[in-house]
């Protein structure tokens, strides 16, 4: 089996596996916490017992491998020298997502649909809104970052890495991060606001990276 080989199915590993946890991360956001509101409290108990778990189960699997898989990727593209600003920008919002998913939304879920007894569920739900949102802002910039990489013309594979571009876009990166664990939902409460929130975010860190 040769590298060419290895590196197109760990290509397709990863998109098989982001696809899978992306699209559940829109479900979660975009679907279920609008049915969350308007079922009924029978209809809402029964979806929390049931359908809650299961789609919480291939979420966090599919972050996981998502990442795994991603992790193998960086290191070839590290290996060939391919490695750029939208990677490294992608790479970083990928693994923070990742560990969203694992050190705050999962652990908050448990506690918030009962599965784990204990805890403030009113709190751990808000806990693990504001990181699902904030997963959901980081979405479509790290995703441009991810295609942008190989893709993008004078800025993908070849293009120099580091700058004052870089720096900047991690920085803005890291204090939404910030206010993923200690801040505010803010513009992110309803779906259209996370939606523009994200298309807005990627737009300023293409500036930036191109820019700066």
């Amino acid at each position: 089996m040769t590298m060419e080989f290895l590196n197109l199915l760990t290509r397709w590993g990863h998109l098989l596996f982001g696809i899978t946890w992306i699209g559940m991360l829109y479900y979660f956001n975009f679907v279920q916490g609008g049915y969350f509101k308007q079922a009924s409290a029978e209809g809402l108990a029964d979806a929390k017992q049931k359908l809650a778990p299961s789609a919480l189960w291939w979420f966090r699997w599919g972050a996981m491998w998502t990442f795994v898989t991603g992790v193998i990727l960086l290191g070839m593209v590290h290996g060939y020298g391919q490695l750029n600003n939208y990677i490294i920008v992608g790479a970083t919002m990928g693994t923070l997502m990742a560990a969203n998913v694992w050190m705050v939304i999962w652990p908050a879920q448990k506690i918030a649909l009962g599965i784990e007894e204990g805890g403030d569920k009113a709190a751990a739900g808000a806990k693990a809104l504001l990181a699902s949102r904030t997963n959901t802002l980081f979405s479509a910039p790290m995703l441009f970052g991810m295609f942008a990489g190989p893709h993008y013309p004078g800025y993908g594979y070849g293009s120099a890495v580091g700058g004052t571009g870089l720096i900047v876009a991690l920085a803005i990166v890291a204090a939404l991060e910030i206010n993923a664990l200690k801040g505010k939902q803010g513009p992110m409460t309803t779906v259209n606001g996370v939606i523009g929130s994200s298309l807005v975010l990627t737009a300023v860190l293409i500036a930036v990276i191109n820019m700066l």
